[in-house]
């Protein structure tokens, strides 16, 4: 009997080591997707996220194979050109999956699932958009111009030529349709959650403590955290911030710490790559707060809502999407004083009623549920 041959993924994304959502995403994506029988292979450059180090050329994540290319960068952390052609023709994959919009590997691996169609190979290509929309705040002009050319001249081209466009939130569906790509070619897939979010025994009792766990840097708008510190109505209550550090934002915070008079109330605490000890860490605390100015789908938020931590988000589209004020969470207007509010307003009743209404939304970012969503568009 002649076995049939596994379907060919090749998974490609600008960062495959250090913290980064687009990785994460690439990576429980890859493992399901493993464990369900396909033949895996991811792309990516050789940078590594939150950090000037280069990742090693070849890698693994369990039998996946990793290969990094040598990177040109052109602006910004993440907008970079490298050339991986060659070995994804030699690859010659059935499904590509390109991860974010507007960036040169996605148009790349277009152009490369094109050549294999005409050579008679059917390849579908899809693109996972990661939401890059609602970021003025941290963009140059330059880029901010780059980025309305690009969707005003490119944009619709691009976006219709994919077999599908994976939107990773369902409030980046508008920003999709304004600049063109077909209703009904826009397929809705969030991140996922492993599934020992929600299997995995808790060890450790709450702390009283805040949880930020991420990338410590601009974006994440950790002013605005540290600032509510002096009016928490709970003195004992402490901050702990998780992730690498950008220097020179690092440095700000620190002056900011001095300024409030609240040293002794934060820790800084190095990166966690660990998934035992991340959730370890998540179920340390009594609450966890996402300040930032913008996200796309947020991954930390979500999984500390699979640990049924009490969550405090800014007002932002991406936290609206998942958070309903007093439901499942708190929504707060980017005042310190208005977070300091809802950290304030906690009780044992809205406590558990939250906890209990924050775990039943994780459960819908259940990566069972989301990668059979994945498997029918193949």
């Amino acid at each position: 009997m002649v076995r049939k041959r596994r379907l060919r993924i090749l998974e490609i994304t600008n960062f495959s080591a250090g913290i980064c959502g687009v990785w994460e995403r690439v990576k429980q994506e890859s493992l399901e997707l493993s464990k369900k029988g396909y033949e895996l292979n991811i792309f990516s450059s050789n940078a590594k996220k939150g950090s000037k180090e280069l990742a090693e050329s070849e890698d693994k994540i369990g039998d996946i194979p990793i290969k990094r290319f040598p990177f040109m960068r052109l602006g910004g952390e993440s907008f970079m050109s490298w050339d991986f052609k060659k070995e994804a023709l030699k690859y010659s994959p059935d499904i590509i999956i390109a991860h974010s919009y507007r960036h040169l590997h996605t148009t790349k691996a277009l152009a490369i699932a094109e050549k294999l169609n005409k050579q008679g190979k059917r390849c579908k290509i899809f693109l996972v958009t990661h939401a890059p929309f609602e970021r003025q705040d941290s963009r140059s002009l330059i880029s901010a111009i780059i980025v309305w050319l690009y969707d005003k001249l490119l944009g619709k081209n691009i976006l219709n030529r994919f077999d599908k466009v994976i939107s990773i939130t369902k409030w980046e569906e508008p920003f999709l349709l304004k600049i063109g790509c077909n209703k009904e070619n826009i397929a809705y897939i969030p991140n996922g959650l492993s599934e020992k979010f929600f299997k995995q025994k808790s060890k450790l009792s709450e702390e009283n403590k805040i949880l930020f766990l991420g990338r410590i840097s601009p974006i994440k708008n950790l002013e605005v955290l540290i600032k509510a510190i002096p009016f928490l109505n709970d003195k004992a209550t402490y901050l702990e911030l998780v992730g690498p550090t950008e220097e020179d934002y690092l440095e700000n915070l620190k002056f900011l710490i001095k300024k409030n008079n609240v040293k002794s109330k934060i820790l800084f605490t190095a990166p966690i790559y660990n998934l035992t000890k991340k959730i370890n860490k998540i179920d340390s605390c009594k609450i966890f707060v996402l300040p930032s100015k913008s996200e796309g789908l947020p991954q930390a938020l979500i999984e500390a809502m699979a640990r049924k931590k009490i969550v405090i988000v800014n007002n932002i589209p991406a936290s609206r999407d998942i958070i309903k004020d007093r439901i499942n969470g708190f929504i707060f207007n980017n005042e310190s004083k208005d977070l300091a509010f809802s950290i304030n307003s906690l009780n044992e009743n809205n406590s558990k009623f939250m906890k209990r209404n924050a775990y039943m939304t994780a459960k819908r970012f259940d990566w069972k549920i989301l990668i059979k969503k994945l498997e029918n568009l193949f």
